[in-house]
């Protein structure tokens, strides 16, 4: 069965665009000019995957409103934004509302299509069998993660994460004080992202546990060279 696509995007001409570059690639595509409808349609069925715009029509930031209301209804779909606002705050508010990737509209078609390939690989994962091996569960003094389960722990606390988060702190709190590449990152969380994206995603994750401890100092940038879990921790 064709995956599903929601295209939340108010310019036709790139939107026509977009389906018909989807649908060349065997995706189903479901297209909408703004807020409204797509919400509409959401709360009907999800799906698969959404690649939403920031400005809809006369809302500045429809987009992100859409967003947040994806994530509130799914932990793991994946959702892009694809917008032609290129800056800082708008890619880390992306971030923060639980998407799972940034891209500008300069970006090329094979670009986006490899991006929506590696998000569509890493959510075929979730659905695999159980892993009943012993590396299933990390465990690094307060916290523990479940990767069967998908769930965090930080001092008995769930600590709320999209997947590309989990995968990302998987990776650098599997071997405490092991330093991990940014491309190592990209590599265990089945992604193909910039560096702007992942240093976002890693501001993301210290930022959820801090809020529930504000003592939180495990994650250690290596500038030059990545990122790693302290071994004190």
């Amino acid at each position: 069965m064709p995956k599903q696509i929601a295209l939340i995007e108010d310019d036709l001409a790139l939107r026509e665009n977009y389906i018909a570059a989807l649908s060349k690639q065997g995706y189903q595509v479901s297209a909408y000019a703004n807020r409204p409808e797509a919400e509409k349609a959401f709360a009907q069925a999800l799906p698969d995957l959404a690649i939403i715009d920031i400005g809809l029509q006369d809302e500045i930031d429809g987009g992100f409103a859409i967003c947040q209301q994806l994530r509130a209804l799914s932990k793991t779909l994946p959702i892009i934004f694809f917008t032609a606002r290129d800056n800082d705050v708008d890619t880390i508010c992306g971030l923060r509302m639980g998407a799972d990737d940034y891209l500008t509209k300069d970006i090329s078609l094979p670009h986006l299509l490899a991006r929506i390939a590696a998000l569509f690989r890493r959510n075929d994962l979730i659905g695999m069998p159980i892993d009943s091996s012993s590396d299933a569960v990390v465990q690094n003094g307060d916290l523990r993660m479940d990767k069967n389960r998908m769930t965090v722990f930080w001092k008995e606390q769930e600590v709320e994460l999209t997947v590309t988060e989990f995968w990302m702190l998987h990776a650098i709190a599997k071997y405490s004080g092991h330093v991990k590449s940014r491309q190592q990152l990209m590599e265990e969380s089945k992604m193909v992202v910039d560096d702007t994206t992942i240093t976002s995603h890693v501001k993301r994750i210290r930022k959820k546990f801090m809020s529930l401890d504000s003592t939180f100092d495990c994650i250690e940038t290596v500038y030059g060279m990545g990122y790693r879990w302290k071994s004190a921790c």
